[in-house]
């Protein structure tokens, strides 16, 4: 039965999920609302991002991913139950369930991945790691005996992977992601400007005037809280100004890459430089991005049509060849019955 096979995209700031036979039917963030007095969860997902910085005293938004991994374990199932029923409604089978996995997480990271998976009521779970699922969703035939580079740039990390024969020959995996982004244009406009701002004005700033490369001119208006009167303010920042504030992660990314390629066996190498690499996952959208990396490395750049949506369709594809595949190398780890 096709609806009984889900791909997931556990990710630090969205969790997507795919359904054999109807493509991505969830999009929203990975954040709950709890009440703290009495342990509940008020809201979850889309419905809970509205309340950060909106919710009285007793009300939390949490994130229970921390940088591609289970930060909370009994919260995160709680998502995986809550976004597993909406997905497949009430049916009463057990799906089966690929997870996407950052390429650098533990053996433990693993285990928690699986187990929370396993008892939102899996019947069985597969882990396949992030590059390799964004590959398939770009289209990209990674059982070629030629090199595939991938770079995903998720909300918690970013994954770096040269791919051939269905594994990954080179990977690193760094803890840097949008997320990071939006700390960093925080900590540069309370520096700056001493203006206090929230995560969500963050991303809209990241989102409107953020920019990987120098020469981008855009202009908006911002709204906080000016530490030295307490009073409410608005300022009007460039995108030049916020270019400034996102060097030292965006260096951190590109100084991976580099390393990555330096690693890199030679005949893998050249089918980079003739193939080039492609950007995936939502930071991938940040504006000039493709253009620096490029400028960077030397190697050409694609981004990945949806970038956001890759690494779900990646797991979509999966599905679609579990049987076959489900032995393979390319499913890292896998649990075969649910408790």
């Amino acid at each position: 039965m096709l609806g009984n096979d889900i791909g997931i995209d556990l990710g630090t700031a969205n969790i997507l999920v795919f359904v054999r036979g109807k493509g991505v039917v969830i999009c929203e963030p990975a954040v709950v609302a709890m009440d703290i007095d009495n342990q509940k969860i008020c809201a979850i997902g889309e419905e809970a991002r509205e309340m950060i910085g909106r919710t009285p005293g007793n009300i939390r938004a949490i994130r229970p991913l921390s940088e591609g991994v289970i930060a909370d374990y009994q919260i995160t199932e709680e998502i995986l139950k809550y976004f597993i029923k909406r997905a497949v409604g009430r049916r009463l089978f057990r799906p089966r369930i690929v997870v996407c996995v950052p390429s650098g997480v533990t053996t433990v990271e693993k285990r928690a991945v699986l187990e929370a998976a396993t008892q939102s009521g899996a019947k069985e779970v597969y882990l396949i790691s992030e590059p390799i699922a964004a590959a398939i969703g770009c289209g990209l035939d990674i059982a070629a005996p030629t090199g595939n580079m991938v770079v995903d740039i998720g909300g918690g990390t970013t994954d770096i992977a040269v791919i051939s024969l269905g594994g990954e020959v080179v990977a690193q995996s760094l803890r840097v992601g949008g997320a990071h982004f939006e700390e960093a244009i925080v900590r540069h406009i309370k520096r700056v400007y001493n203006l206090a701002i929230g995560d969500r004005t963050a991303e809209d700033i990241k989102i409107t005037v953020g920019s990987a490369y120098p020469n981008q001119d855009r202009k908006m208006q911002i709204r906080g809280r000016d530490l030295v009167t307490g009073l409410p303010a608005t300022i009007e920042l460039a995108s030049s100004d916020i270019h400034v504030s996102l060097e030292e992660p965006i260096r951190s990314i590109v100084d991976t890459i580099k390393s990555v390629l330096e690693i890199t066996p030679p005949e893998l190498a050249a089918d980079i430089v003739n193939n080039g690499m492609v950007l995936t996952g939502g930071g991938a959208l940040l504006e000039g991005f493709v253009q620096l990396i490029q400028e960077e490395t030397g190697v050409p750049v694609t981004l990945a049509e949806d970038p956001l949506t890759c690494v779900a369709r990646g797991t979509g594809e999966v599905l679609n060849r579990l049987d076959q595949i489900a032995q393979s190398s390319v499913l890292t780890s896998r649990r075969t019955r649910s408790r």
